[in-house]
């Protein structure tokens, strides 16, 4: 087993007033030639946007790109049609393939919103764009984990074209459990939400995250009542 811990304070930050952002990975004004990516996990952006703030139109390809509200709810506008909010307790992808345009806002002019926007490089490129959005709550398990993202269109949760799996869990102080891979030789990413927890021995808290590699199974230990989301993740990228 190979891990390497990433402590919330030592992420790349920028303040441009309407967005305050951590970035796990270089990404926009902030480079660190090690933290490039992850295997196909190339972003892992924690985005405060004021009320009413957002990004104006703008392109993207051949990248999956998954939205989660942590509090407030999103603005969303493509190139697709689709006009929509996204609201903690939900779940957005948008497959960019051969090439979209959207624009995303906080969607209230009172409350921030925040969010985790996540980006996986695909495993087949230039397909046709597509979108999905779905709740979580017909699939949260408390103290048990629960998968929100899969390669497969017909399992729980939203389906991107990428071998990785996403499982989120809300676990009270003491639970223990495993976590087993689910494809020979992907990696664990995993971010703490909330709370505290211990994995592969390392205590991380309240947004600390630890890369996995070379592993099958991870023990994981709540040391509070927590929050934590898990990225399976494919590594030969």
């Amino acid at each position: 087993m190979q891990a390497q811990v990433y402590k919330s304070e030592s992420r790349g930050k920028a303040d441009y007033g309407w967005l305050k952002a951590n970035y796990s990975f270089s990404f926009a004004n902030y480079y660190n030639p090690e933290r490039i990516h992850f295997g196909a996990l190339r972003v892992l952006n924690d985005d405060v946007i004021a009320p009413s703030g957002g990004f104006d139109t703008h392109p993207h390809d051949n990248m999956e790109i998954i939205t989660i509200p942590l509090s407030g709810r999103l603005a969303h506008k493509d190139s697709m049609g689709h006009t929509s909010y996204i609201e903690k307790g939900e779940i957005q992808v948008m497959s960019a393939g051969k090439g979209i345009f959207h624009s995303e806002f906080n969607g209230s002019d009172i409350e921030a919103l925040n969010l985790f926007q996540i980006w996986l490089f695909p495993k087949v490129r230039n397909v046709e764009p597509r979108y999905q959005q779905i709740a979580l709550k017909t699939l949260e398990k408390k103290n048990e984990l629960y998968q929100i993202l899969s390669p497969d269109k017909d399992d729980e949760g939203v389906w991107i074209y990428q071998d990785a799996w996403f499982h989120m869990g809300q676990f009270d102080s003491a639970w223990q459990g495993n976590y087993q891979t689910k494809k020979d030789g992907n990696g664990i990413y995993l971010m703490v939400i909330e709370g505290e927890v211990n994995v592969a021995e390392q205590q991380l808290t309240k947004r600390d995250a630890i890369a996995i590699s070379d592993a099958s199974e991870i023990k994981i230990e709540a040391l509070a009542n927590t929050q934590f989301l898990i990225m399976d993740i494919p590594m030969n990228y």
